[in-house]
Formats: C-alpha cells, sequence, structure tokens
C-alpha cells in the first residue's frame, strides 16, 4: 500500500477560500446558468452569480501567520482584486 508523501504527519490548517465577483461586474457564467435553470422549468431566481471555491491544506498550526500567508496568495495570485472579492475561512 502506497501513501502520498506527508500522509500520516500532523495537519496544521484548512483554508477555504471563496471568490466571487464584485457587484457591478458583469457575470455572463451567472447569466448563462440563470438563463439554463429556466429553460430547465426552475422559476423564481433572481439573479445567479458564479464563483470559486479553494481549499489549501496549511503545515502552519498558527491561525494568524496562516492567515497572512492565505492573504497574500489571493493578493498575488487566487483572487483579480480588482474584479473580485474573497472571503478567508480557517479551520483547525
Amino acid at each position: 500500500m502506497r501513501f502520498a508523501p506527508g500522509w500520516g504527519k500532523h495537519q496544521g490548517m484548512k483554508a477555504r477560500i471563496h471568490i466571487t465577483l464584485k457587484n457591478g461586474v458583469l457575470d455572463p457564467q451567472g447569466k448563462a446558468t440563470e438563463h439554463a435553470l429556466g429553460g430547465l422549468g426552475f422559476g423564481g431566481i433572481n439573479d445567479v452569480r458564479q464563483g470559486k471555491y479553494i481549499e489549501l491544506d496549511l503545515t502552519e498550526s498558527d491561525p494568524v501567520k496562516a492567515r497572512a500567508t492565505v492573504e497574500a496568495m489571493c493578493q498575488k495570485l487566487l483572487a483579480n482584486t480588482v474584479i473580485e472579492n474573497y472571503e478567508i475561512d480557517l479551520d483547525e
């Protein structure tokens, strides 16, 4: 039986990042989904906004350091902060 590198070691924290378009930014994927749902007979939908969900397993166990690291990741790569908002949730 083979295990992935690091298997069985103490896991630090888990970061969950929700990335969504800022209000006022057009969301063509959301509009396409809204139209498709209507075509399938699902009514009562005023608007659909799509986003991204990213989960990271971190080795860091200090919540302050972990949040700062994930914040930097979002600012530099994971989110386009010109048009997107992001929310970070940390679990031990």
